[in-house]
């Protein structure tokens, strides 16, 4: 008798694939938002739908129009409370397909767009050189390197500079007295085409609290972007190399030119 109320006695198969379905997606959503504090928004979000759901098969005619209209009016308030899980989640997604090599590939023709993964050895040379130049100074760093997706939203919150990737213009860029010192610089194929720019910070609460907040940038326009960033620590001097959120300790040059995509030369 219960289960006649809720329709549950004539089920078919498209009905068991909805379940599952939705089944899916509340999962995703709790695994996705655990964590952070929009996972008691949604929590709250589901139960009134569950609600909706039970004054429905109980022909609660007036309970359902007002959750109908709670529910209506929700929406709209959803998409503004999760803009910035929304549009993470939407990047995500697009750059899952973007760093396969037939989506990029697809996309770079579609869009008559040339790879921006740096173009000669000479330029990770540079790179690397420099990078251990300013390990062994103690001075601060944050280089992204562009790969697929497009970076012109962080390009435009810096300064354009367009120049060719040299050690002593990477360092002079990075030097404490330099205007342009602070924030990231940004690699596009064989050009340094922006400095001082602005970076998303991670959300992320389970990275490790001696972090500071370059290390924390690089984690988030990784997280946001197929894009390589490198960290040279201002307090210890250590090189780190971050890739998809991960990062990675750097122990010798070499290994930071293997991540780069160089051969490393004989020691």
């Amino acid at each position: 008798m219960l289960l006649a109320l809720f329709g549950f006695l004539e089920m078919s198969t498209a009905d068991i694939l909805d379940i599952l379905l939705l089944g899916l997606i509340i999962f995703f959503a709790f695994k996705w938002l655990r964590g952070s504090s929009a996972i008691s928004i949604f929590v709250a979000i589901v139960s009134l739908y569950i609600i909706r759901v039970l004054v429905s098969a109980f022909n609660m005619r007036l309970m359902n129009a007002l959750m109908e209209t709670v529910l209506d009016v929700g929406v709209l308030a959803l998409i503004v409370i999760f803009q910035p899980e929304i549009r993470k989640f939407l990047i995500s997604l697009g750059n899952r397909y973007m760093n396969s090599a037939r989506g990029r590939a697809l996309i770079n023709r579609l869009i008559g767009k040339r790879t921006n993964s740096i173009a000669t050895s000479e330029a990770v040379n540079d790179i690397t050189e420099a990078c251990r130049r300013m390990s062994e100074d103690k001075t601060g760093a944050l280089i992204v390197i562009a790969q697929g997706t497009p970076l012109d939203d962080i390009i435009n919150t810096g300064d354009k500079i367009d120049a060719a990737i040299h050690r002593r213009l990477i360092m002079n860029l990075f030097f404490k007295n330099s205007p342009l010192h602070d924030g990231a610089m940004v690699i596009s194929g064989d050009r340094i085409v922006a400095a001082r720019c602005t970076l998303p910070i991670t959300e992320r609460t389970d990275i490790p609290a001696n972090y500071g907040m370059r290390h924390k940038a690089a984690i988030g326009i990784a997280e946001v972007s197929d894009a390589k960033v490198i960290v040279v620590s201002e307090e210890t001097g250590k090189i780190s190399f971050v890739k998809e959120g991960k990062v990675t300790h750097i122990q010798n040059i070499n290994e930071l030119k293997l991540l780069l995509g160089a051969a490393p030369e004989e020691e």
